[in-house]
């Protein structure tokens, strides 16, 4: 196990009844609150208003910025960092998923510069500082309620890309499993696809050994994940499920599943980002299609850290010398089950589509310094997830 520096400074509240604690607690970070929210469920379902009133009961002045997008764009950050700045925004509240999170991320950090926040997510600026943030997670999925990582698309370029800093992490995560029994039964299965990737792309690119605590941690959220997603699917308003669900979501990429692994990359996510990116699926179905191809393509190079995890997530025994095969076709029929796309055919992309996602795929690999992962091994992955 390598050395590590363990480093989680979000608080977090769980639980039933933990939404209204919103406003005592952003009050003690500021005074003047954004509130960033999606387009309509939250107001629907109520939550924005609860949140509203506690925020305004703590005596704080409340300006509301809404709109945000699943696949969230950078445009619309810039004028999230428009609205901050006009109001002197000294405390950000997002109540919604990853893409209501990491575009406050966004926004905490580009309300203190003036220069682009894109500068931040191409390297060119280090982030110095960032506004205070408050995350209400609606959704089991990113785990950006309890990380530093944010994501988002410059649609001129049709570029998404990823960037964590440690002064991202939102101060408090307030995460009432109760606030998901709405998410439909897809998206549902996006998040648990998106939490389940986390652990899987730590699990099967570390070459680290000795890891013994790490992977029989990672294990263990896997088969909670799946656990919680199924029971979740069978009954929508089952708290245990929906609790597990969304803690399990959190604890897959809140820094404890990496710790002491070395090296780790996050190729899935590398090609998705751009099949997102060009084609506006939700994250979640793009990686039920990456995931399988980029198995497939690696089934002969790690078969038994293959078999091995896909084994201890869905409780069954792998043997022989397809044992790695036979692990992936069981998590492609769950995919299946869920009514989620696993190839690019059922999405309509054909092999002539290839090349162009391959490439666009290539400047975040030069970021994320997973430089091995050229057009010709990318090209090979996308064609093993089976185009028309």
């Amino acid at each position: 196990m390598h050395n590590f520096v363990f480093h989680n400074p979000t608080k977090v509240l769980f639980g039933q009844g933990t939404v209204p604690m919103c406003g005592q607690e952003a009050r003690q970070l500021g005074q003047r609150v954004l509130l960033v929210h999606g387009r309509t469920s939250a107001a629907k379902s109520g939550l924005l208003q609860q949140v509203q009133s506690s925020l305004q009961d703590a005596g704080m002045e409340v300006v509301c910025f809404g709109e945000v997008q699943p696949n969230p764009t950078l445009t619309h950050v810039h004028q999230g960092i428009t609205t901050a700045k006009a109001h002197n925004i000294d405390v950000i509240c997002a109540l919604g998923g990853g893409s209501v999170i990491d575009s406050a991320k966004a926004i905490s950090a580009g309300a203190l510069v003036e220069h682009d926040v894109w500068k931040f997510f191409t390297g060119k600026k280090s982030v110095k500082g960032a506004l205070p943030l408050v995350a209400i997670s609606t959704m089991a999925a990113s785990g950006s309620e309890m990380n530093s990582g944010m994501v988002l698309t410059k649609t001129e370029s049709d570029l998404k890309f990823g960037f964590a800093h440690r002064l991202l992490f939102p101060r408090v995560a307030i995460m009432d499993p109760q606030t998901t029994y709405s998410v439909s039964a897809n998206y549902t299965a996006y998040g648990a696809i998106d939490a389940l990737a986390h652990l899987l792309e730590f699990y099967l690119t570390t070459t680290q050994t000795g890891i013994h605590v790490q992977e029989q941690y990672m294990e263990g959220l896997a088969r909670s994940i799946v656990y919680g997603c199924d029971a979740a699917l069978a009954r929508p308003d089952d708290y245990e499920a929906r609790a597990t669900l969304m803690w399990a979501a959190g604890l897959a990429l809140n820094g404890m599943a990496a710790a002491g692994l070395g090296k780790v990359g996050f190729p899935m996510h590398l090609i998705e980002h751009s099949l997102s990116a060009l084609y506006d699926i939700p994250h979640g179905a793009g990686l039920a299609i990456i995931i399988p191809g980029w198995l497939r393509s690696n089934a002969e190079v790690i078969p038994d850290r293959i078999s091995r995890f896909f084994s201890r997530a869905f409780s069954l025994e792998f043997s022989g010398a397809d044992a790695a095969q036979q692990a992936i076709e069981v998590f492609e029929k769950w995919l299946f089950t869920m009514g989620l796309p696993t190839t690019l055919a059922a999405i309509g992309i054909h092999s002539g589509q290839i090349e162009n996602l391959a490439e666009n795929s290539l400047p975040l690999a030069r970021i994320w310094r997973i430089r091995e992962y050229d057009k010709e091994k990318i090209s090979k992955i996308l064609f093993a997830c089976r185009p028309l």
